[in-house]
């Protein structure tokens, strides 16, 4: 989550919408969230309903695995980074965006 926040203004270079999701409840996320001054979604899945479909259940379902989708307005799925470097995400996100053509925001 740091990376994504201090990263804000690279990756809202791009007119994309970002987000992240954990099996953690709404009001566990939010803490959490709070904690770190967190600047975009932490969405919650205790259900593992958008974990399961997205096949990043780890061990026995007690965790998710790190991975970034890149979904392009059509829903169709451009990229998946499987190997997220927690430290540079936010970072590496927006080198991505602009490595597969995602449009920049008009200003």
């Amino acid at each position: 989550m740091k990376s994504l926040r201090d990263s804000e203004a690279l990756i809202s270079e791009f007119d994309v919408a970002y987000f992240m999701v954990s099996l953690d409840d709404a009001e566990k996320n939010q803490k959490f969230a709070e904690s770190l001054d967190g600047n975009f979604p932490l969405l919650s899945d205790p259900e593992k309903v958008a974990a399961k479909a997205y096949d990043v259940l780890g061990f026995g379902g007690l965790y998710t695995k790190r991975w970034t989708f890149y979904i392009d307005p059509d829903g169709v799925v451009r990229y998946i980074d499987k190997d997220v470097d927690t430290a540079t995400a936010g970072q590496d996100i927006a080198k991505r965006l602009g490595e597969l053509g995602f449009p920049k925001k008009a200003k």
